[in-house]
């Protein structure tokens, strides 16, 4: 017995060792980031061996990051395009997963597999087909046309589904059968049943609209309409991010907060969304 106990311990211990070690790999490019981002220029410059501690911190590249670009706008600018494209997805994707879920229609399954087959088109050509249509619209330069490519997804509604099936059908059915319409029955029971994988999804979207680089770039050119990618990008074409990198970086780490912040909020709810997606039943 005391041999097992020993046993289990030695495992666990090597197991949380490697564990740290690879935590240490996976946060030190963070730590890298913020300790660069403190570093005044001239120090940084004459290092010729990187230094792991600065005994001088300083504020001053994050304020040079706001002022060499209009770095405060291209947050603002992200904030309404994140907020409005992730709730404008929710009003979309919500009810169309609740529909192939539960309502019964001709050709649903085939309309379903229909719908799933659009993940296989290539992103390049919806890039394409989007940016024809947004540019005869005459949307460049706005946030509808920052926003509407965005308000959908096959995989979301997929994921959500599959969410919604789980749910036992006696539900749906003693519900009915209370006279309960689809839409009460979908806003009082699905969606709080449902709230790990809604609130996961919400925080995937607003990681991928945080960090959207490619659709923002194509589709405006005036910089009232930059959003913060493209002030990483601006910062780094007007010589400054190429000159001083702990501008650079302090740029970067304004950008990264909001996202660490916002999983370290939600992580068990990420944590519970996501494999609640891996069960059924």
């Amino acid at each position: 017995m005391q041999m097992e106990q020993k046993s289990s311990r030695l495992t666990k211990g090597v197991i949380y060792f490697f564990l740290a070690v690879w935590a240490l790999i996976v946060l030190f490019p963070f730590y890298w980031m913020i300790l660069t981002s403190v570093k005044d220029f001239a120090s940084y410059n004459s290092e010729t061996i990187p230094r792991f501690f600065t005994p001088n911190p300083t504020l001053q590249n994050y304020v040079d990051a706001f002022t060499s670009v209009n770095l405060g706008r291209y947050l603002l600018n992200t904030l309404i395009f994140t907020v409005a494209t992730t709730g404008l997805m929710m009003v979309v994707i919500v009810p169309a997963a609740f529909a192939f879920a539960r309502l019964e229609f001709r050709g649903r399954n085939f309309m379903f597999a229909l719908f799933l087959s659009l993940m296989m088109i290539p992103t390049e050509l919806v890039i394409i087909t989007n940016y024809v249509t947004i540019v005869n619209w005459n949307m460049r330069n706005t946030y509808l046309g920052l926003i509407l490519p965005s308000v959908t997804s096959v995989f979301y509604i997929y994921l959500l589904k599959e969410n919604f099936e789980a749910i036992p059908d006696e539900l749906y059915n003693a519900a009915k059968v209370d006279g309960t319409s689809d839409l009460k029955y979908l806003l009082k029971v699905m969606i709080p049943i449902s709230q790990p994988t809604i609130v996961t999804i919400v925080i995937l979207k607003v990681i991928e609209c945080w960090n959207s680089y490619v659709w923002p770039r194509l589709i405006t050119y005036d910089k009232n309409y930059f959003l913060v990618s493209n002030g990483i990008q601006e910062i780094r074409e007007n010589g400054v991010g190429r000159e001083n990198t702990p501008v650079m970086m302090a740029a970067v780490v304004v950008v990264s907060i909001p996202l660490i912040v916002l999983f370290l909020c939600f992580r068990q709810k990420i944590m519970a969304g996501v494999s609640r997606g891996g069960t059924k039943g």
